[in-house]
Order: C-alpha cells, then sequence, then structure tokens
C-alpha cells in the first residue's frame, strides 16, 4: 500500500515525464544503425485498492477499484495548490464522472469530501518514513535488479544506457501555468498503445502484462527512438523512449546541433545586416520577416506554431497578438504571454528605433486577437531562415544565442579564486541563460521549509559568534592584566572546553564561524534567487558542453566537481 500511495502522489505531482521533449528528432532519412536490441518499457504496477471510503454529503460512498483509483488521484493533492484551482477541479470531475458513470451517487463536487484517502495518504507516508536504513536499502536493491534488464540497449553490438524507459503512471495533469487542460485524467497507458522498434533480427521484448500485446513492431534504423506511444492529454503529440544523453548516438546527435549553432557563428554578421537593411522595406512581408528574425535573434524567441483550440494559448514570434505587444517610448516593447508550456513570458526590452516603429505600424488599426505578423507565419519563417544559413531555426538561434552568453560571462567574470567562487560564476551564467530562454519552474514545495532552516542555522551560527566575542574579550581583559595562568570560564555552560582556549584560538575558531554565516547566507540568498528559474533546460539543451570543459580546463576545476557542471556534458 505504500508503494500505490506514492505512485498515486508521483503520478499527481510529477511533471518530469509532462515536461520532456515529446518531438522526435529531425528525421534526415539516414541509417543510424544495423543492429539494435532492447528489452522494451516497464509498466507502472497494477493499482492496488486501499479500500477507505471518501464521504458524499456526509456519508461514506463504495467505489470500484478504477473509480477509487482516481478519487486518490485528487485526494494525495488536497495540500497543493492545484486542489483549488477551479479549471483543475472542473476538468478533473468530469474525467472522474465519465468513470463513476450516469447513474452513480456522487454528482456535485462540492458534497465530496476526500479528507479519509487524503489520510490514508498521510499515515502511508509515515509508515515509509519508519522504515528502516536496511528496508529502505533492501527496497532499492530489489527495484534495481528488477530494472536492470531495461536499462540497456545493444546498438551495433555495443552497450548503450537507455534513458527513460518508464511508461508513466495514469494521473492528474498539471501542466505549467494556468494550462486549460490541468486536472484532467492521464489514463493508464497499456501494451497496445505503444509501439517498439527494434532490430529485425532482435528477438521482441516480451509484452509484460498477460493476454495484451504491442501495438506494432518496427525495423526502422533511420530513426533513434527504441519506443512510442501517444501523449494521453495531448493525442497528437508523442512520446519517444530514447538511448541515454551518454550514448554514442545520442551525443553524435547533440554534437550536430551543437555544430549548427556555431557554424552560425560565421553568418550571424551578414544575417543581421540583411535583417536590418530590410526593417525600413516597403514590402510589408519582407519587413515583417526581418523583424521576426531580429526578434528571434535578439530575445531568443521560438518561431511559435498554430495549435488546436483545446490546446494552452502559447504564443511564440510568429503568433504574436497586438495585446502581447505594448510599444514604451522612445523605443522600448514590453512583452507579455504565455510562451512554451504555458510559461509566461514577460520582459520589456529596448529595440532599434526601426523595429519599435515597424511593431508600431504592424499593430496599427488592429483588435486584440489581431495578429502582429500578419504576412507571416512559422512555414514561411522558417524557410526564409533556411536560405540564410542551411539547417537555421528558431532553436538554432536560441542555441547559438545560449551558448554565446555561457561563454561571454565566463570568460569576462571568472577571476583567480577558490573552486567555489569560480563554481558561482559558472551558476550566474547558467542562469543568465536560463532567463534569456524563459526556462522556469514552479517554486518548489521545500522551498520555504528549506530557507526556514538557513534562517535557523544562521541564527545559531550568530549566537555562537556573539558568545566566543564575549569569551575573547573576557580573554583579552585576562591577559592584559597579566594573569596569563587564569582558566578561562566560559558563560554558554562548556565551561570545560572554554577553559582551555586561549585568545588565539578563540579568535581562529571565530574567524571559521563568521565564514560559514557568510557561506550559509550566500547559499540562502542564491536559493532565493535561483527558486523560479529551471537551470537545468538550458544545461542539457541549449549549452556547448565544450565550453563548459574548456572553462573547466582553463580555470583548473574538477569538471565532476558537482551536478551543475556534469549535467550539461
Amino acid at each position: 500500500e505504500d508503494n500505490q500511495c506514492r505512485r498515486c502522489q508521483d503520478a499527481s505531482d510529477s511533471s518530469s515525464v509532462e515536461s520532456e521533449p515529446k518531438d522526435e528528432p529531425e528525421h534526415d532519412g539516414r541509417k543510424k544503425w544495423s543492429t539494435l536490441v532492447h528489452n522494451g518499457v516497464v509498466f507502472p504496477p497494477p493499482y492496488k485498492p486501499h479500500g477507505v471510503k471518501m464521504l458524499y454529503n456526509g456519508q461514506p460512498v463504495d467505489l470500484t477499484p478504477e473509480q477509487e483509483e482516481v478519487a486518490t488521484m485528487f485526494a494525495v493533492m488536497k495540500d497543493t495548490e492545484y486542489a483549488s484551482k477551479e479549471t483543475f477541479i472542473n476538468n478533473f470531475f468530469t474525467d472522474w464522472r465519465k468513470i463513476l458513470g450516469k447513474t452513480h451517487v456522487i454528482t456535485k463536487f462540492e458534497l465530496c469530501d476526500f479528507t479519509p484517502i487524503y489520510e490514508w495518504h498521510l499515515s502511508e507516508k509515515e509508515k515509509k518514513k519508519q522504515m528502516t536504513s536496511e528496508e529502505k536499502k533492501a527496497s532499492r536493491e530489489e527495484k534495481s535488479q528488477q530494472d536492470e534488464k531495461f536499462m540497456w540497449a545493444f546498438v551495433d553490438g555495443v552497450k548503450e544506457k537507455v534513458g527513460n524507459f518508464r511508461v508513466e503512471p495514469p494521473g492528474l495533469f498539471r501542466g505549467r501555468g494556468e494550462h486549460p487542460k490541468m486536472g484532467r485524467l492521464k489514463r493508464r497507458i497499456r501494451p497496445s498503445d505503444i509501439t517498439i522498434n527494434i532490430g529485425e533480427e532482435a528477438p521482441v521484448p516480451v509484452c509484460p502484462i498477460p493476454g495484451e500485446s504491442w501495438k506494432e513492431v518496427k525495423h526502422d534504423n533511420t530513426v533513434t527512438w527504441l519506443a512510442c506511444w501517444n501523449d494521453p492529454i495531448n493525442e497528437k503529440d508523442i512520446k519517444y523512449v530514447f538511448l541515454a544523453a551518454s550514448s554514442s548516438l545520442k551525443g553524435q546527435s547533440d554534437k550536430e546541433k551543437y555544430e549548427k549553432a556555431r557554424k552560425l557563428k560565421d553568418y550571424i554578421r551578414s544575417i543581421r545586416a540583411n535583417y536590418t537593411k530590410d526593417f525600413r522595406s516597403k514590402d510589408q512581408r519582407k519587413k515583417q520577416i526581418a523583424v521576426a528574425t531580429y526578434l528571434i535573434d535578439k530575445l531568443a524567441l521560438r518561431a511559435g506554431d498554430e495549435k488546436d483550440e483545446d490546446e494552452a494559448d502559447t504564443v511564440g514570434c510568429c503568433t504574436l497578438k497586438v495585446e502581447n505587444v505594448t510599444c514604451l517610448p522612445p523605443n522600448k516593447l514590453q512583452f507579455d504571454f504565455l510562451g512554451k508550456d504555458s510559461i509566461r513570458y514577460y520582459n520589456t526590452v529596448e529595440v532599434e528605433l526601426a523595429v519599435y516603429e515597424a511593431i508600431k505600424e504592424f499593430c496599427a488599426g488592429k483588435k486584440k486577437g489581431g495578429h502582429v505578423f500578419d504576412k507571416l507565419d512559422t512555414t514561411k519563417l522558417n524557410a526564409h531562415l533556411k536560405d540564410l544559413m542551411p539547417g537555421l531555426t528558431a532553436k538554432v538561434f536560441r542555441t547559438y544565442d545560449a551558448s554565446i552568453t555561457l561563454d561571454t560571462i565566463l570568460n569576462k567574470e571568472t577571476t583567480d579564486g577558490t573552486v567555489d567562487e569560480k563554481a558561482k560564476v559558472y551558476q550566474r551564467a547558467n542562469k543568465e541563460v536560463a532567463i534569456i530562454c524563459n526556462h522556469q519552474r514552479a517554486v518548489p514545495k521545500s522551498h520555504d521549509s528549506q530557507m526556514n532552516k538557513l534562517n535557523e542555522k544562521i541564527d545559531e551560527l550568530t549566537a555562537q559568534r556573539d558568545q566566543l566575542n564575549v569569551e575573547l574579550e573576557k580573554a583579552n581583559k585576562l591577559l592584559s592584566k597579566k594573569a596569563k595562568k587564569r582558566k578561562l570560564v566560559g558563560s554558554d555552560g562548556d565551561a570545560k572546553r572554554r577553559r582551555k582556549l586561549t585568545p588565539e584560538m578563540l579568535q581562529k575558531k571565530l574567524s571559521q564561524v563568521e565564514t560559514r554565516i557568510v557561506e550559509t547566507d550566500n547559499h540562502k540568498n542564491n536559493k532565493e534567487d535561483l527558486k523560479t528559474v529551471a537551470l537545468g533546460t538550458s544545461k542539457i539543451n541549449y549549452l556547448d558542453p565544450r565550453i563548459t570543459v574548456a572553462w573547466c580546463k582553463t580555470h583548473e576545476v574538477p569538471i565532476d566537481r558537482d551536478k551543475s557542471l556534469t549535467s550539461c556534458l
């Protein structure tokens, strides 16, 4: 039951699966492998009913296992902000009612009381906390043994690690920002939803669920994915299982991506000269392309794609509407829109006067909902970018801008300090890149408690410092009276230890405590500063790892010092 409780929690509040790239890498039709062997995917275990009854209008209600599972998904989220969001509640209840059926007694959300299930959830969490370290270790080892065969694939005979080989558990979709589908039920993925891609001569992975079979088995050596299925929330999106980032195939793919961004360096001057010339073109289409390219270059905006009505109202450069841009004299533009994953992009930036005037012109006479770039769409823009440089896309611009920003800040700000000081420079550079790329996250649930602990630690260290100052003052007074042989008596209950401390020793301890206060305070400020910044996305997807390696070698920073460096390699 403890595992069941944890799965419901993970299914409801795990954003890692949702935020992974869903799109297949650019398909160039080239052969990627000759032989491919793997063991398929791991499915979440079947639901085990706990039998705890929720209340409806004050009375216990009988639920089937399927109905109880969905009720539990909502109940475990009682202490999150989602449980009070109208959109989340409405979507959850709509999907749950389909499972309950038209004749079920539950018809109104406001009469539902999930407290008994929530209390069961808390008790299961407490049981987990009470597990001994030996029990936890045994559980981890058992899980590791079960996963071992799925963790590896053989590509052309070489053993390679697989990335995320787990099929996400059913749960309630959260999305990011104010996503219109938050609260929708992510149904359980079955083998019949999954397409396996494997070598023609390799044994097909055994379907782990008796009586079921894979949707399809393919032998396509022009792609690098091992398995795929349609996203349960956005059916047109596809989720893929790839080899891990450390694999040779992924490494080659990343190298090509960063080489393309590096190649842009040879074209960027002529590209900028080209779009600057067209800012004042009389051809409106050409003028809009020039301004859009400028914004993608300067602000690292995504190109933007059309979407269905039931998808989040997200915006990219080509889909900017007049209400998303405000012109602030003499030459500033204020952008306010929901970007990818419904993350708000809010930025005021100074632009060239010609761009400012062009945006004013594009918006003039248009009503709310009108497109700023009405002569342009992503297809036209991408075709234009490829004319400027083979393979050029908005993402190549973003990768270029991210890597250039990292390189510039590292070269400018790194000094001959300690390794810790140099690592802080790297983190600052990483933060700047994340801000440019609009990589944000929700404030972690544990943030407030972590900040409280750090404040308590600072208070404790401050008290130690004050006590040491008192002791040091006493020690100096005794010395001034030439009473060196008198024993120093502490006033904090630790007299035995204090008697042996000389002024020099006290001063040394005082310096150590003051250093710890500064370090802890810096750590606290850094945590507060980065609470809504997602550093990982840019490190994994946008920062050329060769820049990090070169910087580490030049400034003698161990590459394996911590995750902040190795996560981008």
